[in-house]
């Protein structure tokens, strides 16, 4: 079984999620499957899915759309690994992601841990502003390269991840708004660690 299990809630993103696809494909580290959870869209993302079919270990759901946390949680009951990660669609991750975040979790293992989050230089001016933003100190903290209070730092979904322990005893995410902060919060008070862990970077559109 891998070890990670990867899990994407999807809404009218094909585009997106081909070129999420296309960059777990080069992911220097394998050890993991990919669910996609399509939360009712009508432009469906099944055709990039089939096109990474045979490089990477996908699952493929399509359900009602109920929301985002609910499809999260769909992709939880589906997942064989022992850590889930989650991704927004609209993110690329960058090859060596999987390596050093194994390698982090070797050295200093952590039940639930949160990434930053980058602007590609292929990003538009307005994908480059709306990333600032929304990883500034008022937003998130300033975890973009920026000093954090780690004691109140939380991670969030485009870039997330916790063990099965965590999710067996604090179980899913809510739907509600902020369900990763709500989340973030349930496992700091279950007694979990919460770590930053900025090597394992994404790109976010």
């Amino acid at each position: 079984m891998p070890y990670f299990s990867i899990i994407i809630p999807v809404y009218n993103r094909p585009d997106e999620v081909n070129d999420l696809l296309e960059s777990l494909s080069k992911q220097t580290y394998k050890d993991f499957e990919v669910i996609i959870v399509e939360d009712g869209s009508t432009v469906c993302c099944a055709d990039a899915v089939k096109r990474y079919a045979s490089i990477v270990d996908i699952h493929y759901y399509y359900k009602e759309n109920e929301g985002r946390s609910i499809a999260r949680n769909y992709g939880l009951e589906r997942a064989v690994g022992s850590y889930f990660i989650f991704f927004d669609s609209d993110c690329v991750i960058p090859e060596g992601y999987f390596e050093a975040l194994n390698a982090v979790l070797n050295r200093h293992y952590t039940d639930c841990f949160g990434g930053p989050d980058a602007a590609h230089d292929s990003f538009s001016d307005v994908q480059k502003a709306i990333n600032y933003s929304m990883t500034s100190f008022l937003t998130t903290g300033g975890i973009r390269g920026g000093k954090v209070q780690l004691e109140k730092f939380t991670p969030r979904t485009f870039n997330m991840g916790f063990s099965r322990e965590v999710y067996d005893r604090v179980g899913g995410f809510r739907e509600m708004f902020s369900e990763d902060i709500d989340m973030s919060t349930r496992i700091r008070q279950a007694g979990f660690g919460i770590s930053l862990i900025r090597d394992a970077f994404v790109y976010h559109k």
